[in-house]
């Protein structure tokens, strides 16, 4: 399994946005469409081994499951969509437990410290920095759980909770990447690298 968490910002933590306006007026949600979509599409195909949990303003989570979704298709809109849809049915999850708003989508009320915790009993947590082992120098892990941010910086707070969590710390090249091409350069490391595993 593999599972990627991205923290939304600015993203919008109720339904009432316009899926015409997702780099204005939701908050920078185009950026985590694209992370969705990085994660999930193969060019005929969907990887069913990955989770992608969309951590909105620390306060909802919306889960993707790649074996069992459906309904996904490769632009932000349909993906935003899917993510308006979850935020319709938020006042069904109870606390930290999830709802399922369409197959393979799931909304919970849980800010990015629960769902760390959650991935990390699962998972191998990798942080990914600028100052960390190339990723080419270092083995893949078992069940790699990779965490990123929107188009801002970590929090000192993330940071400081990435950093405690963390069993690795690489870096995928040379140059920052946007989140959804770091997605897309870390399943290629995997791909490449730890393919016997997966």
């Amino acid at each position: 399994m593999r599972q990627f968490i991205v923290l939304g910002h600015d993203a919008p933590t109720t339904p009432d946005f316009s899926l015409d306006d997702l780099a204005g007026g939701a908050g920078r949600l185009d950026v985590l469409c694209r992370c969705v979509n990085s994660a999930f599409f193969l060019s005929h195909a969907i990887r069913e081994d990955v989770e992608v949990h969309l951590v909105l303003q620390d306060e909802v989570t919306v889960r993707f499951e790649g074996s069992d979704l459906r309904r996904l298709n490769p632009d932000e809109r349909s993906t935003a969509a899917l993510i308006r849809n979850a935020l319709e049915e938020k006042g069904e999850a109870i606390g930290h437990m999830e709802t399922e708003s369409s197959p393979g989508v799931h909304i919970s009320k849980r800010g990015f410290e629960p769902v760390l915790e959650e991935a990390a009993r699962k998972g191998t947590v990798v942080e990914l920095h600028e100052d960390g082992d190339p990723v080419v120098d270092v083995a893949p892990p078992e069940n790699p759980v990779f965490v990123l941010s929107d188009h801002h910086d970590f929090e000192s707070k993330e940071a400081d909770l990435l950093a405690d969590a963390a069993d690795r710390r690489v870096r995928l090249g040379p140059e920052l990447l946007h989140a959804d091409h770091a997605i897309t350069v870390a399943h290629n490391y995997l791909d490449t690298e730890g393919f016997a595993r997966y």
